[in-house]
């Protein structure tokens, strides 16, 4: 007889291979890493914590094996810590950097799979799918993993199942090395693990706990409906021990996010000698200005943001950032640009090394020179503008309009900052023609036309009488019923040319008889060339 909750349900996904990475000891060991650098094996032998701020005062965030002996704990208060080991010697946390190192952890444990994503705070899934070939076998290359991140000096704790929560309850709670083959009963496998296993919030283990729900095959002895009932309210994944159990057995998808290595294009100076002097300054800036240029012109890129970081003889280190409204790699604009921003560098006792990183790249294609040099002879191009303005004025003085996703006229664009990212949407929306001038406000006209909806035929605005010679239309364009009430009125518009040659766009607001309102008004909103 089956169980009231089965666990053993056939999951509706294609099979696949997950390996989860587990670095018990992220931070203490970078922190043992840096410091072996410098005082060799001897440190970790004294008992360290590492601590960052809370609302209640310092809290132990890691610990090493020598404070963990002596009854340190993570996320122990640092006075409780001290009382029972006064001799803790203390380091700040880090969180930034170990969640940067973790990134770059990914991306190199992509040789056992096509993808890997981070398990925050200190955790890997990589998806080994059709790999395992590769190094001879699964059991291979669990193998190699546990070597080669032992010689990174991470203990870690790895493991390999058909699904990413599977792979990493094995990691947290199972044996070293652990494999789950496709082949075996997920539930009956991991049934005996404790239900912190289905990575849940501490509050839902705790209530689960008092339940007497201590093991994962406990839920299986619940109906599954006492415990919808009981969680109904509980969206996140990690609140809701049917969610996580789903997705454990491989009923449930559950999307990762997949690390990907972009490779920023950075050049430098190491220079002899220090400098202090600006003329200097600028000169250094100027030469890494062309080697950028021609690095991101053999890449068919261009730069939007650069960062120009300055290392100071006395460790100090400078940054200046600069973001342009567009593509460029004209070493020229970009020394100008930066000009502006190296005002108040100050060199102290001098400047040893300068490196200028392009983070933000654009695809930008090669240009003709002569048309380059045309546009120089010219005048100023309009990015080259907007850019002088932006660093002059400010991000926020200088705006562009962009298009939005509207048919009424006057909704069809909007303004923002000029390095604003455009938004992007699914699917490209095609505008109709429109005047080159757009009025801000429509404004009111009188309008002689056939009745009931015919063309017009005369019109007078701001008290001048205009004689129709051709007119165009209509282009009716319904209201947006999402933004606006059942009673707007429908638009059609007219693109109209008077006996002097004047073109103009107006419309007529409403139709006679449709019900929501008198008779039709008439405005004009555009001018044409």
């Amino acid at each position: 007889m089956k169980a009231p909750n089965s666990l053993s349900a056939p999951p509706p996904f294609p099979p696949r291979r997950v390996l989860a990475i587990w670095c018990a000891h992220l931070a203490i060991d970078r922190w043992r890493q840096a410091e072996g650098c410098r005082r060799g094996e001897g440190a970790d032998a004294a008992p360290v914590v590492l601590v960052g701020e809370s609302a209640h005062g310092p809290r132990i965030a890691a610990v090493n094996a020598a404070a963990h002996d002596q009854g340190a704990a993570a996320g122990m208060m640092l006075a409780d810590a001290r009382a029972l080991c006064p001799g803790l010697v203390v380091h700040p946390a880090d969180p930034g950097g170990d969640l940067a190192f973790l990134e770059r952890l990914a991306l190199w444990a992509q040789r056992w799979g096509p993808w890997s994503a981070l398990d925050p705070p200190d955790g890997l899934i990589v998806d080994i799918t059709g790999a395992a070939h590769l190094f001879g076998g699964e059991q291979a290359l669990v193998a190699d993993a546990v070597r080669l991140m032992q010689g990174r000096g991470l203990a870690a704790r790895i493991a390999l199942a058909p699904t990413a929560g599977a792979a990493w309850a094995l990691a947290h709670f199972g044996p070293q090395g652990a494999i789950l083959s496709g082949e075996e009963d997920i539930a009956r496998r991991l049934g005996p693990l404790p239900v912190a296993a289905l990575r849940l919030d501490d509050d839902v283990q705790l209530l689960l706990r008092r339940l007497g729900l201590k093991r994962i095959e406990d839920l299986a002895m619940v109906e599954r409906e006492n415990l919808a009932r009981r969680f109904r309210n509980r969206r996140a994944p990690a609140a809701n021990p049917l969610v996580r159990l789903d997705q454990l057995l491989g009923r449930l998808p559950e999307p990762a996010l997949p690390v990907i290595g972009v490779e920023a294009p950075m050049v430098q100076r190491r220079l002899m000698e220090p400098i202090r002097h600006r003329a200097l300054l600028d000169r250094v800036a100027a030469d890494l200005a062309d080697d950028m240029a021609r690095v991101l012109e053999g890449q068919g890129q261009g730069a939007r943001r650069l960062e120009l970081g300055l290392w100071k003889v006395d460790g100090d280190v400078i940054f200046r950032q600069l973001e342009m409204s567009a593509a460029s790699r004209d070493p020229a604009h970009l020394v100008r640009l930066f000009a502006a921003r190296l005002d108040d560098v100050d060199a102290g006792f001098g400047i040893e090394m300068v490196r200028l990183r392009a983070s933000w790249t654009e695809p930008l294609a090669l240009a003709q020179s002569d048309l380059e040099a045309a546009a120089e002879r010219h005048g100023t191009s309009l990015a080259t503008c907007i850019d002088r303005l932006t660093v002059r004025l400010g991000s926020q003085a200088v705006r562009r309009p962009v298009p939005q996703a509207s048919h009424l006229p006057e909704r069809a664009q909007r303004w923002q900052p000029p390095l604003a990212p455009v938004k992007t949407s699914q699917e490209e929306f095609e505008f109709h023609h429109r005047p080159l001038k757009i009025l801000d406000r429509p404004e009111s006209i009188a309008v002689i036309y056939a009745a009931p909806d015919g063309l017009p035929r005369v019109f007078g605005w701001r008290g001048r009488r205009h004689v129709i010679a051709r007119a165009e239309g209509p282009e009716r364009i319904a209201p947006e019923w999402w933004r606006e009430r059942s009673s707007v009125r429908l638009r059609d518009y007219y693109r109209i040319e008077d006996e002097e040659g004047r073109r103009f766009w107006i419309y007529r607001h409403g139709i006679a008889g449709d019900g929501r309102g008198g008779l039709p008004e008439w405005f004009i909103q555009g001018l044409s060339a």
